[in-house]
């Protein structure tokens, strides 16, 4: 985009987009090094990706076309040559009979009309404004396989690893990878994206090249080049084309070479919020509710890669004000929050989850988010501080939200102090979206169903039943889904669950009276997704599974026992 950034904050300055006071923070933001001033207005929620687009457009006076939403087929891109398209940074983004409309980052670019007019001649020709990031996405059309641009990186003998590395981090960051895989086999290395949480073969390179690759990434993750048998972990701040991409990386030893495992943090999950997450209205407001009551503990449970982190964030977002003091322990910060004071876990300091939070303790915070709850010094820690007038959100390892109460007391945290402590428990897990731009509806019946789903009439009351499927497109890759959404299942803890805790209950009586209550298991808010054309039967069973029919009537509380238990906390 050919414009700096003080006239893009002068432009939402004059456009009314943002305050002088959101400008002054900016640039606090920015002078601590936390990032850019967009990034800033992003993460406060000032801005969106669309708002800034629309205000860009305002001043270059053309229209704003959301490259994001409405992403143009393959073969219409590919009218445009590849010349052309990247030395204007041009997207042919519709053709009609007497007019073609093209998307720019920069509409001031010099004779960008001329060069289209020669390509469409006799046609009006309209310029349109997009953002630079849906701009470069579009561009990888263009691109050739990685395989082929290895080859030629190889041929040409220049700076192998590096600019090797660099076609596989920006393919994929344009296909919104969230981890690259360098598998070692006999010959080759092969690269893997996982996109939208599936493992996608993306190229291979000869094996006799992959060492040069290997201690570059070690270098650049401050690792140690001469240790070959042990598993190291390191980080790297990625800088190209004024863009800087934060990387966790894993190297563990394979009986064929050194495997690299580079988590991307994407910055587009820093905008996340609530609304974003999938969440019905009742879930939501269950939430809400938990989290603005001024003590006690939050749990958000499911495997690694089931999106809790990002729940966790929304609602630290949703909290963060300059009135409340709220603190967090991680193992690693992947994201940082302005106004929020973020911990980093480092064993060789001994500073663990559990050193960590009595030092928090200390500190007068009214939230508190650990990471992470993995032993019981860490789990006593955290009862402790919501038992005490804080608020405490944490994630913890669960197959489901009713498993998650006995692993606790399992660890031997007393029943009296979680029934007191606890307010609510989330378990979740991640479905891909069926693709918006190939959706297609198709009727199907319950025997149909039945084929991978065992007694649907539990679940649908007709006979026929329209569902959605994506056909396959350039938009998703020829997958059919693009991007991904979260189910939950959630157990309000009131009353009558608090006097269950009491009595050390098992997961299945949890469940049994949470139905009671209302609780919809992660396959039934699932199904809710399928009706409503969000996601497929097969993608949600391949994370959930169908629920066994619980007799709700059989939740049963040992009084006496619950009798024994409230006076022993009574006269604590």
């Amino acid at each position: 985009m050919n414009i700096d950034q003080a006239k893009i904050k002068e432009i939402l300055l004059q456009a009314s987009y943002i305050t002088k006071e959101d400008s002054l923070k900016a640039d606090i933001f920015v002078k601590n090094r936390e990032g850019d001033f967009l990034d800033y207005f992003i993460r406060q929620g000032l801005l969106t990706p669309d708002l800034l687009g629309q205000a860009l457009a305002e001043y270059f006076k053309v229209s704003y076309l959301d490259l994001n939403t409405n992403i143009p087929e393959k073969s219409l891109v590919l009218k445009i040559s590849e010349e052309v398209a990247k030395k204007f940074r041009v997207i042919l983004f519709k053709e009609l009979k007497g007019e073609v409309i093209v998307a720019t980052d920069d509409p001031l670019f010099a004779n960008i009309k001329e060069e289209i007019l020669k390509i469409f001649p006799n046609k009006k020709i309209t310029i349109g404004f997009s953002l630079s990031e849906d701009i470069d996405a579009l561009l990888l059309f263009y691109k050739k396989a990685l395989d082929t641009r290895f080859s030629k990186i190889i041929k040409d003998k220049k700076r192998v690893a590096p600019e090797i590395i660099d076609e596989i981090i920006a393919d994929a960051l344009g296909f919104r990878a969230s981890d690259i895989h360098f598998d070692p086999q006999d010959k080759e290395i092969v690269i893997r994206f996982r996109i939208d949480g599936v493992l996608q073969e993306a190229g291979r390179i000869a094996k006799e090249y992959y060492e040069n690759i290997l201690n570059r990434v070690k270098v650049q993750s401050r690792m140690r080049t001469d240790e070959h048998f042990s598993s190291q972990d390191g980080a790297i701040r990625y800088q190209k084309d004024n863009k800087v991409i934060d990387m966790r990386v894993s190297i563990a030893p394979t009986i064929d070479g050194e495997k690299i495992v580079i988590r991307l943090l994407a910055e587009y999950m820093k905008s996340f919020s609530l609304d974003d997450l999938g969440l019905s209205k009742t879930n939501q407001k269950l939430i809400l509710q938990a989290a603005e009551k001024p003590f006690g503990m939050i749990l958000v449970t499911g495997p690694t890669g089931s999106g809790k982190t990002t729940t966790l964030y929304a609602l630290i977002k949703y909290l963060n004000n300059p009135e409340i003091n709220i603190t967090t322990i991680e193992d690693p910060v992947e994201y940082k929050i302005p106004g929020v004071n973020h911990i980093q876990v480092n064993p060789q300091t001994n500073l663990t989850f559990a050193q960590g939070l009595r030092s928090i303790a200390r500190q007068d915070p009214d939230v508190i988010l650990v990471g992470e709850i993995r032993d019981r010094e860490t789990a006593d820690i955290s009862v402790n501080a919501a038992l005490t007038g804080h608020l405490l959100f944490s994630t913890f390892h669960a197959n489901d939200s009713a498993s998650s109460i006995p692993r606790f007391l399992e660890m031997g945290i007393e029943p009296f102090l979680l029934s007191s402590t606890l307010e609510l428990v989330v378990a979740q897990r991640l479905v891909r979206k069926i693709c918006e731009k190939c959706r297609y509806s198709f009727k199907t019946n319950l025997n149909e169903i039945s084929k991978s789903l065992d007694k649907p009439e539990r679940f649908f009351s007709q006979e026929e039943i329209t569902l959605y499927k994506g056909k396959g497109c350039s938009n998703c890759l020829q997958t059919g889904f693009k991007g991904r959404t979260a189910i939950f299942e959630i157990i309000n803890v009131g009353a009558e669950m608090e006097e269950l805790i009491l009595t050390n209950p098992s997961s299945m009586q949890i469940m049994r009276l949470a139905k009671k209550q209302g609780t919809e298991s992660l396959f039934v808010d699932g199904l809710e997704k399928v009706k409503n054309g969000i996601t497929t039967i097969e993608e949600l069973l391949r994370v959930a599974n169908p629920p066994e029919e619980i007799n709700e009537n059989k939740v049963v509380v040992d009084k006496a026992v619950v009798k024994k238990t409230k006076k022993i906390t009574e006269v604590i």
